[in-house]
């Protein structure tokens, strides 16, 4: 549903389409919708997004997953070739981690205590 000034979709960069989509499905079972060959639509079940093929740019807004084992996101991130910029640490409410795609892209993933 479009809600008024909620976040409806989320859009990142990767140079390579084929192992952004690859990855993101091994790890976290995302669904894919090829949109040509510079544009790849995504959906979590919860939320949509895309990636455009393009360079990564640095410092943009981190997007942070949710997941009920930690510990177990973090080695399916590693075992699909992410790479953990960040080891999993506490903060008020929880832990996460901070990881890069196989594009360049860094993401988060945190759990509850």
């Amino acid at each position: 549903m479009n809600t008024h000034h909620r976040i409806n979709y989320i859009e990142m960069s990767a140079p390579d389409l084929a192992a952004i989509k690859d990855f993101y499905s091994k790890t976290f079972g995302w669904e894919f919708t090829d949109y040509g060959p510079d544009y790849l639509a995504f959906t979590d079940g919860n939320l949509d997004g895309g990636f455009a093929r393009q360079p990564i740019v640095k410092g943009g807004a981190l997007v942070i997953l949710f997941s009920d084992d930690l510990a177990a996101s973090e080695a399916a991130v590693v075992s699909g070739g992410g790479v953990i910029t960040r080891p999993a640490y506490e903060f008020p409410g929880g832990r996460r981690f901070h990881f890069t795609d196989p594009a360049g892209n860094e993401l988060a993933v945190w759990a509850l205590h």
